[in-house]
């Protein structure tokens, strides 16, 4: 049986909206619980609700909230802060890899153009869900043309990174879950974790999607 995924929406043109929450709702693993056509309530309103999505889906353009601009970069960012367990995914028009990257490093699990196939927004949804991350060729792309190039000029020390959080580092660049992992190098799910909780304090990365960043900028891990 498929585990059960709920899904907020924040999207402020209501045709795309209603759209694409129908789309979701055709699957039976997948409900939208949650959705708002502008994002500076959307923190307050999760707070006083307490239904938490599993993942949020973030229009990138969002209506400012008076004369004060509040993008869906200023609401990843609130998301992370607040709900840290919750998955952000990105559904934007924009293309540019200067956005895309920046949005992973600020705590974004994922970057989709509103273009894309709705089978691909379903399994960038269940694979952020089960994986943590959902980095397609458009997204990583952008992490290595805007953040590899800095890796000569960013010196990193890496020697406090030991063989075995290396090995998971990779695995987790290619998006395998903590059960995958464990099964490939013969250790338990609660190793795995251990040694990912390891690696976030010791990257200082968010989330799964950090984690890709920053083996990127240092060419720690081929992908």
């Amino acid at each position: 049986m498929k585990e059960h995924i709920t899904i907020g929406l924040v999207e402020d043109q209501l045709l795309f909206r209603n759209g694409i929450k129908a789309i979701l709702n055709s699957w039976d693993e997948l409900e939208v619980i949650f959705e708002s056509g502008e994002g500076y309530s959307v923190i307050e309103r999760l707070h006083e609700t307490g239904t938490i999505p599993d993942v949020m889906l973030v229009d990138l353009s969002l209506p400012a909230d008076g004369n004060k601009a509040y993008s869906g970069e200023q609401l990843t960012i609130d998301l992370a802060e607040h709900f840290p367990e919750m998955k952000v995914l990105i559904l934007s028009g924009y293309q540019d890899e200067h956005f895309i990257a920046r949005l992973i490093e600020i705590g974004a699990h994922g970057y989709l153009v509103k273009d894309s196939d709705p089978l691909e927004v379903y399994q960038a949804i269940t694979t952020i869900h089960q994986k943590g991350v959902y980095i397609n060729q458009l997204a990583l792309k952008a992490i290595q043309r805007n953040f590899g190039k800095r890796t000569k000029s960013v010196v990193q020390t890496n020697s406090d990174l030991t063989r075995r959080e290396i090995e998971i580092l990779q695995l987790t660049c290619e998006q395998y879950t903590a059960e995958e992992i464990g099964e490939k190098l013969y250790i338990s799910v609660k190793t795995v974790n251990g040694h990912r909780a390891n690696l976030l304090l010791k990257t200082g990365s968010r989330n799964a999607a950090g984690l890709v960043m920053y083996a990127v900028k240092n060419g720690l891990v081929d992908i």
